[in-house]
């Protein structure tokens, strides 16, 4: 009788499912672009998504394009980048020229593309530091508008678009293309439902329907 009990007990108990959460790590060089770096930083951990951001600097500070300074949660050396999920590289300048300098940055983003996992690039870096790199042979990309000569250079066909997606790469046009740009991330990342919702709660869809 008791074990009967018992068993009706642990036979309905359901397990626990653990939801892990997308890793992301965002690398930061002085002279980044502002709300490149920032508006997908927030929009990424507004929607659950582990957001790390990275100095490529001496320093835990790094300064914007715009002499704004953020201190990165890491240091470059401090991770391997093995677990990312997607590496994100703000643009500006010279911030997409300093990524594009540091030996490291090159490798993880080199290794990441080749492993079949998520880049994403905004502005001048998919220009500067993807296309230099050979992530964009063969690749539909996007970027700032006077360094798609690069692209073309690079073997990748321009789309002059405010975001692109091309397997497991994503590149977008400037600062005002960040929350699209932040949005697609975070529908690639999550789901589009989640990024529907936050870009509903942050009124982007108002924005747009104006």
């Amino acid at each position: 009788m008791i074990f009967s009990f018992l068993f009706r007990i642990f036979a309905v108990r359901k397990p626990k499912i653990v939801k892990i959460m997308a890793k992301v790590y965002v690398f930061l060089a002085d002279g980044f672009e502002d709300v490149e770096a920032l508006i997908p930083i927030d929009v990424l951990r507004r929607g659950g998504v582990e957001v790390v951001t990275v100095s490529t600097t001496e320093f835990p500070l790094v300064e914007s394009a715009h002499g704004v300074s953020i201190e990165a949660d890491i240091q470059f050396d401090q991770a391997d980048y093995a677990d990312a999920d997607l590496l994100m590289l703000p643009g500006g300048m010279p911030g997409a020229s300093n990524l594009f300098e540091h030996e490291g940055v090159c490798q993880a983003v080199k290794a990441q593309f080749e492993a079949g996992k998520k880049v994403a690039a905004i502005c001048a870096a998919p220009a500067v530091v993807l296309a230099q790199l050979g992530v964009l042979n063969d690749k539909k990309a996007t970027c700032y508008p006077g360094f798609e000569k690069a692209l073309d250079a690079a073997g990748a066909t321009y789309t002059g678009d405010l975001v692109t997606v091309d397997g497991n790469v994503t590149t977008a046009e400037g600062p005002a293309a960040a929350f699209p740009y932040a949005y697609e991330l975070l529908t690639q990342l999550v789901d589009k439902q989640t990024s529907d919702q936050i870009a509903e709660g942050m009124r982007f869809k108002h924005l747009m329907e104006k």
